[in-house]
């Protein structure tokens, strides 16, 4: 959600409202591309991520504030 508003256009704001839409739709909504964005940087944060953990920087019992794991 934090991609979509990226790069937004209305149709309001380029002038040509298409009839039956609201002005404020978007003129060309570039969902392949913000699946792009979106895949990428989902992809660089799991990685970060799965390296802290896999290193032993943070472990499950960090991570345990329940004390649900013994």
């Amino acid at each position: 959600f934090v991609v979509l508003p990226i790069r937004f256009r209305s149709q309001e704001d380029e002038g040509e409202v298409v009839p039956g839409t609201p002005p404020s739709a978007p003129a060309d909504a570039q969902i392949g591309r913000k699946a792009k964005i979106t895949t990428i940087v989902a992809v660089i944060l799991w990685i970060i991520i799965a390296t802290i953990i896999l290193s032993g920087v943070v472990t499950i019992q960090d991570l345990d504030w329940f004390n649900r794991l013994g």
